[in-house]
């Protein structure tokens, strides 16, 4: 382990950070939470996920299931319940440990709408009108914008803050909300004195964005109008493969890393190199001289046991009850610490007497 400062007591090796307190050694924090409006698919379990494994053993990881966020739109109980569920059986399936990190539901920790109101208060007409997705929906001219979805990023501050998250795993286009935040905690700490700590954004390098196997210039998501670009994670994994097999490419006929200009082949070579952990490079050199049908065969065989292995998994946690469980302990933790920072918020704003 090596120490990076002389003035404080920080450590790294070559994958983790330390802070050392006293006379112990505590890992960055790092939090991430995701909405409950659908199905998980492949581009979520790379781009996020599958990060969330490795972090899990280099921070002190918090993640929880931003259920408070899905209703900016509307969504039926029976369907967020089920969503909610499945998701939680999904992150386990996956691999994320709850002894290492602490998984729970936004809405079970009061906190989050309490202090998300007070960062309400904190934010500007003109910064909540410049987020991406109240600015991409009122563009289009689209109807009935709720007042929950032009207010929800200071709440995913608050999800943030009450934390004293050191980094949040994000994608290019949700660097956004982390600035926000940032902005936010900055400003409450020169109105009411030091109470925030500012969080960074932290972006992957590999898998960060995973593409539409059928339009690779658009992300792969869970509204997509054609369920051939997208994989689920609960899809039946022969379709799957089929998937994989139908994907579109290019006539170019060579195999190389090209984003640019042979977008869908390096969608599929990054899903290719996150599923299997094998470089990309050494993918590109062991299919040199061949065809694009046999790696999409590859590719496809590699889909196809993923999903085989992890919705067994996901199947016996949904029987065993362990979600309840999970949850329970992941609310009664981040309770605790939320709760001390809405009271410290709270004091320093006037609300406590």
């Amino acid at each position: 382990m090596k120490r990076l400062s002389k003035k404080c007591a920080i450590y790294a090796t070559d994958d983790t950070i330390f802070v050392q307190i006293g006379g112990t050694i505590t890992m960055k924090r790092m939090l991430s939470g995701i909405k409950p409006t659908g199905r998980l698919h492949l581009g979520n379990y790379i781009g996020a996920i599958s990060q969330f494994k490795k972090y899990q053993d280099e921070y002190e990881m918090f993640i929880f299931i931003a259920n408070e966020h899905a209703i900016t739109v509307p969504i039926e109980a029976k369907d967020l319940r089920k969503n909610t569920k499945d998701l939680v059986a999904l992150y386990l399936a996956c691999g994320l440990d709850p002894s290492k990190a602490t998984i729970f539901l936004q809405s079970d920790v009061s906190a989050h709408a309490k202090l998300g109101w007070v960062m309400t208060c904190m934010s500007y007409m003109g910064e909540l009108q410049r987020m991406t997705q109240y600015k991409d929906k009122t563009a289009k001219g689209e109807a009935g914008i709720t007042a929950g979805l032009f207010t929800y990023p200071p709440l995913m501050a608050a999800d943030i803050l009450l934390y004293d998250a050191d980094y949040v795993p994000v994608g290019v286009d949700q660097k956004q909300h982390v600035e926000l935040t940032r902005t936010l905690a900055e400003r409450f700490n020169h109105r009411y004195s030091d109470t925030f700590k500012i969080p960074e954004p932290l972006t992957t390098k590999v898998g960060q964005k995973v593409y539409s196997l059928q339009d690779p210039t658009k992300k792969m998501s869970k509204s997509a109008s054609d369920p051939k670009g997208t994989i689920d994670l609960l899809d039946d994994p022969a379709a799957a493969r089929k998937k994989i097999m139908s994907a579109k490419t290019d006539s170019i006929g060579i195999i190389q890393y090209d984003p640019q200009d042979q977008p869908g082949l390096a969608n599929l070579l990054t899903i290719q190199s996150v599923l299997t952990g094998e470089p990309v490079e050494s993918i590109v050199s062991r299919y040199e001289g061949k065809g694009y049908g046999e790696l999409k065969k590859e590719i496809g065989q590699t889909v196809f046991d993923f999903l085989t292995d992890l919705q067994a998994r996901y199947n016996e946690i949904l029987t065993s009850g362990k979600v309840d469980e999970v949850l329970k302990e992941g609310a009664e933790k981040a309770s605790f610490i939320a709760n001390k920072k809405i009271r410290k918020v709270y004091k320093k704003i006037g609300f406590t007497i």
